[in-house]
């Protein structure tokens, strides 16, 4: 078969011929129909050699979905022909986090070697791929995989952390989302379908900004030095319940930092490489500062509910497998509206 493949450090992804995977025992090994592409991939493909803890090669893809084509011995509940969304935070099952389906914040999967695909285990960027358990596969019923496969992160992600933060998120208080593109642009429409935000929308581009703007930001901002003042005047001078950085530089935390309010909350999101100090002098008083990663199984159901009542959907932008290493590049450059999905 053919898969997309980071085979060299700092190089770019190839596309070569592998083995078909065949099921072993508890596994089910899926036809993937759509693989999404995401920043994550290059933070990773960027890594130095004494930072890069991955393996080589490494099929990449951490959002998934597929089509049920094999199943490993003593698996049950899913057929072949099944249509199924990938849930990618792969914990070990049995811990206190994963036996409340939140696997992402497993607390022995390091240990246990046990890494998602794409990020560790072979991932989506190729024709076949293997689940490791069926608990790790949510049915797409009749949802379009290609429209719907990026919700398995870049809707999975920004739900997750916009559910933590309603408490501190009154209806008609303002959220601050930095960042209007693969992430954000979804992040938007969340927001406004379960919370009563205010939503302002940042970003550099010009496009970003009207695509949030049809999505139902309440106002857009370019993410420049007149951003906090202008957040600040929009608010009344009270400042946002809550941020949402969903690129994670040093300077659009810098940014979060001055315009959370007092009880608020910032969730850094992205993983620009910023970093926040927190405490008196530092962050207003009562603000909560939280790095969230990925989603629960049960939460990804609720953002593929969502999607189902047409609350919620991802700008897609296709390509093959072939084209993928461009789609990558184009990814790099800030080129994509809203997200890349490769169809194998």
């Amino acid at each position: 078969m053919r898969a997309v493949q980071y085979r060299t450090i700092g190089g770019e992804p190839e596309v070569v011929e592998v083995p078909t995977p065949e099921p072993g025992p508890g596994q089910v090994r899926l036809r993937v129909t759509a693989a999404g592409l995401c920043h994550s991939d290059s933070f990773v493909m960027g890594l130095p050699a004494d930072q890069y803890t991955y393996g080589l090669p490494l099929t990449l893809g951490h959002e998934g979905a597929g089509v049920v084509d094999a199943l490993g011995d003593g698996v049950t509940g899913v057929s072949v022909g099944d249509a199924v969304a990938v849930y990618g935070p792969w914990g070990c099952g049995q811990c206190h986090a994963c036996a409340r389906g939140a696997e992402n914040y497993c607390t022995r999967a390091a240990e246990l070697g046990i890494q998602p695909p794409g990020l560790g285990s072979p991932g989506a960027l190729a024709e076949y791929m293997l689940v490791d358990d069926v608990r790790h596969l949510v049915p797409l019923g009749d949802l379009d995989p290609v429209a719907t496969v990026s919700l398995t992160d870049a809707g999975l992600t920004p739900y997750h952390a916009i559910v933590s933060s309603l408490g501190a998120l009154p209806p008609g208080g303002t959220a601050v989302v930095i960042g209007a593109g693969g992430l954000g642009h979804v992040a938007i429409q969340l927001l406004r379908a379960i919370s009563g935000a205010t939503v302002i929308a940042l970003d550099i581009s010009d496009e970003k900004l009207q695509l949030a703007k049809e999505l139902g930001a309440h106002h857009v901002l370019r993410s420049d030095d007149d951003a906090a003042a202008r957040i600040r005047e929009l608010t009344g001078g009270v400042g946002a319940a809550a941020v949402f950085d969903i690129v994670g530089a040093q300077a659009t935390i810098d940014l979060a930092r001055s315009v959370v309010a007092i009880g608020g909350v910032v969730q850094i999101v992205g993983i620009g490489g910023g970093t926040l100090p927190t405490g008196f002098f530092s962050t207003p008083m009562g603000a909560a500062v939280r790095a969230p990663y990925w989603g629960t199984r049960t939460e990804l159901m609720e953002v593929l509910d969502l999607a189902r009542a047409g609350a919620v959907h991802v700008e897609v932008e296709r390509f093959t497998l072939d084209q993928a290493p461009e789609a990558y590049r184009r990814l790099h450059a800030g080129t994509i509206r809203g997200r890349a999905v490769v169809v194998p």
